[in-house]
């Protein structure tokens, strides 16, 4: 089902490729004498009258170039219907966002079809639209400077987990809830924030090196935060996280660059339908996350959710204001706040499933799901209008 669903993904951009508009290439065409032929030139064609030759050959020309003007008015007309749509449909990132949660939250069992392959598949497509927008060189320039990589793990694993323990301490949430704060805030980046980076028009080639660098650290990094903060050990699966870093993360980024580098022309075209694509998976992801534990979410009083949405929103904030202040431009401060703000709910709630024995400590992650979507897609469609000044 993993294969049937990867082969599904890849072929959805040469799907697309078909609506894209057309490059009609001009027939090769032979000289005789002042006349213009389709055709090779035979010794007969001298007996024959040039001037009728040179009249019909240029007037079939002008019909056939007059059609292919026509095809390509029609094409470029369509094609920029799509895209007006395609820009209106991603600006409402968050609204999507809303709907489908709502839907999952009144209906769980619309998403009962989204199994655990459909789930690795989505999230194979969303790394694949933003794949194909990367060349290696975007990461040769990004790995010259590692300190902004090194910044925004430090606010991952440090502001973070200190920021949840806070709010959760000033909110009086009981143990239970307390340690699910603690595991959000200490879980890696999450994959849709390559999304959100790209639509806030920030660095995707870092953003895809800051979820790497996060999602490896996590294998660390999440067990010695809880013990050390919460005194509980939480067991993570050292090789499960890293064959699904591989599967989820690498291999789709990896396909979609090399489809860039060997296969430009089809990229070009494919290009503007990669939002779409992310967006669909995104909001899919999320109402899955959100259908398999909707009672817990609804059963979820003002007291868990405030706290929740600010963890989310202040990480945003500082992340972006903490890089700023201390030298970074303006893209890269972007990139930085939308990674801090949007952590990997889903792999949060799957922790505390597996491995805190009281159950009210996965409700925070999956609050969590949906405050992390609506925070990080509303960074996105904000900063996406507020252009970047040059060299920054």
């Amino acid at each position: 089902m993993v294969k049937f669903a990867y082969a599904s993904i890849l072929l959805i951009p040469a799907a697309a490729y078909g609506f894209a508009p057309s490059i009609t290439s001009a027939p090769v065409l032979h000289n005789v004498g002042n006349a213009i032929s389709s055709r090779p030139a035979f010794a007969s064609d001298k007996r024959r009258s040039i001037a009728p030759l040179s009249m019909a050959s240029s007037s079939a020309l002008q019909m056939s170039d007059a059609a292919a003007d026509g095809e390509k008015s029609l094409g470029s007309k369509i094609f920029e219907v799509y895209t007006k749509t395609a820009n209106a449909a991603t600006t409402l990132f968050p609204l999507w966002t809303v709907l489908f949660t709502a839907i999952a939250l009144k209906k769980p069992s619309t998403f009962d079809f989204f199994t655990t392959e459909y789930f690795t598949a989505a999230l194979a497509a969303l790394m694949l639209s933003m794949g194909i927008t990367l060349t290696p060189q975007d990461f040769v320039e990004v790995t010259k400077e590692p300190s902004s990589v090194l910044m925004q793990f430090s606010l991952c694993y440090g502001m973070m987990p200190a920021l949840a323990f806070g709010l959760g301490k000033a909110f009086g949430l009981d143990a239970g809830l307390l340690a699910g704060m603690v595991l959000v805030g200490s879980i890696n980046g999450g994959q849709a924030s390559n999304l959100c980076t790209y639509i806030a028009k920030g660095n995707v080639a870092l953003s895809v090196l800051m979820t790497t660098a996060t999602t490896v650290g996590a294998i660390l990094m999440t067990p010695f935060l809880c013990k050390t903060m919460l005194g509980a050990v939480v067991p993570v699966d050292a090789a499960g996280i890293a064959k699904s870093t591989i599967q989820v993360v690498l291999a789709p980024i990896a396909i979609g660059m090399t489809a860039n580098k060997f296969f430009p022309k089809i990229v070009k075209a494919i290009l503007p339908f990669a939002p779409v694509v992310g967006v669909v998976s995104t909001c899919l992801l999320v109402a899955s996350a959100v259908a398999q534990v909707a009672e817990p979410i609804l059963g979820a009083g003002m007291n868990l959710q405030i706290p929740v949405l600010l963890l989310h929103l202040l990480g945003g904030i500082v992340g972006y204001w903490l890089p700023k202040l201390t030298g970074f431009g303006e893209v890269k401060s972007r990139t930085m706040a939308i990674e801090t703000s949007m952590k990997s709910s889903a792999f949060g709630f799957l922790l505390a499933k597996l491995h805190f024995g009281d159950y009210i400590a996965r409700v925070p992650s999956a609050v969590s799901v949906v405050w992390m979507a609506l925070t990080g897609s509303l960074l996105a469609v904000v900063w996406r209008y507020i252009p970047v000044k040059d060299g920054e």
